[in-house]
């Protein structure tokens, strides 16, 4: 099987990864911050390292490291604990359902409003303005997603923070997509509530999130044991512990670890690198093929998400994705939970199918992907004739 879903999550997993795994199951198989013994402990001192590493690697501060059971939760936390009644949020037209479901619920609970700016391809200083002219004097919150799942368009973040820092607006960035593989400093950007996807581009195990918060949180969506303050049946004020109710994922923090360690010894741009030539290589590729269209931002710019998105013209793109599948290639079709993304480039009716490399691709996986979408092709044309 040629794997070719990684912005799903990462297919091939890093040996580290696997041993550090299996290791937290063998040797650490104890509660952090529960227990007074030595492997509770242990456990424990790991949580602390890795949460540093996450620091070290975005920048921020280690007390604002929370680990959540996926990117999604950790997105939740941020937006149920932070807007209040008459809050007005903006959101971008290329949002993952983490971001618009939570937000449009609230809206129609009567709790908030919001405004979704259109992005502009290609155009950032377009796109900037489209937020700028939503922004209301009761805007507490500006989420945008760093880089597109369907496209791979990267969102002019840096510009986006100071925006919100000269307005005293809060500015959240959905980094699913580019954490791990596009360099992100927070602290010098200006990001005040960062949500990660280990499972993607830090090649951790499935079942982790990350957030990293630079401002307080007020509410909290669930409480409980924290191993901190126990005296107290109110909730810690304090992060990490304000958010890390219940056991934590030792296993998946002790993989998101071992990420971080292959991150660095391969080196973040030598793996933005690897897979930005792929994808450039794929759409010359794609766009040689008649009847095939191709929607991805490394087809034309100089920066983009790995992500490379098409259609073969008569086929839906379950259809493509299926007969793919057969042919022993793994790729992801439909809306990717982003319809507001597919609306914005005009394929919401039939979705688009998705190539998303990782940095264990060869480059010899696409021209198997070619000569596959080649062989569909002719089989199509084939039936048309019967």
């Amino acid at each position: 099987m040629i794997y070719l879903d990684n912005a799903a999550t990462t297919g091939v997993k890093p040996l580290g990864v696997k041993k550090a795994v299996a290791n937290a199951i063998n040797n650490l198989s104890a509660n952090p911050g529960r227990s007074g013994h030595m492997v509770a402990q242990r456990a424990g001192e790991a949580i602390y390292k890795t949460r540093q590493q996450v620091a070290d690697l975005f920048s921020s501060g280690s007390q604002s490291v929370v680990f959540t059971p996926n990117c999604t939760q950790a997105i939740n936390y941020v937006i149920k604990g932070v807007l209040q009644e008459g809050d007005h949020v903006i959101i971008s037209s290329m949002e993952h359902n983490a971001v618009a479901r939570p937000i449009h619920r609230l809206k129609t609970d009567g709790v908030i409003d919001y405004d979704i700016a259109q992005v502009i391809m290609g155009d950032s200083e377009a796109t900037i303005r489209s937020f700028e002219r939503l922004i209301r004097p009761n805007t507490k919150l500006i989420i945008s997603l760093h880089g597109s799942n369907v496209t791979g368009e990267l969102m002019p973040i840096k510009e986006l923070a100071k925006c919100c820092r000269d307005r005293g607006i809060l500015f959240a960035v959905d980094a699913a997509q580019t954490a791990g593989v596009i360099p992100i400093n927070m602290r010098e950007i200006g990001i005040d509530f960062l949500f990660i996807a280990p499972h993607k581009g830090l090649y951790a195990p499935m079942g982790t999130g990350i957030l990293i918060a630079e401002k307080p949180i007020e509410k909290t969506i669930i409480e409980g044991g924290t191993g901190s303050y126990s005296n107290l049946l109110s909730q810690p004020d304090e992060l990490p512990d304000r958010l890390e109710s219940g056991t934590v994922n030792l296993p998946g923090i002790m993989g998101i670890s071992a990420g971080i360690d292959f991150l660095n010894n391969v080196g973040i741009d030598k793996i933005y690198s690897h897979e930005k030539q792929f994808c450039r290589v794929l759409c010359d590729e794609l766009k040689s093929i008649s009847g095939v269209s191709v929607f991805s931002a490394l087809a034309e710019a100089e920066l983009g998400a790995p992500v490379v998105s098409f259609n073969i013209d008569g086929l839906t793109s379950m259809e493509t994705a299926e007969l793919l599948s057969k042919k022993g290639i793994a790729v992801r079709a439909g809306l990717h939970c982003a319809p507001l993304a597919h609306l914005t480039i005009g394929t919401a009716d039939i979705g688009t199918v998705r190539v998303s490399p990782s940095y264990f691709n060869k480059h010899s996986d696409i021209f198997l992907l070619k000569r596959a979408i080649f062989d569909i092709k002719k089989a199509k044309n084939i039936a048309k004739r019967y």
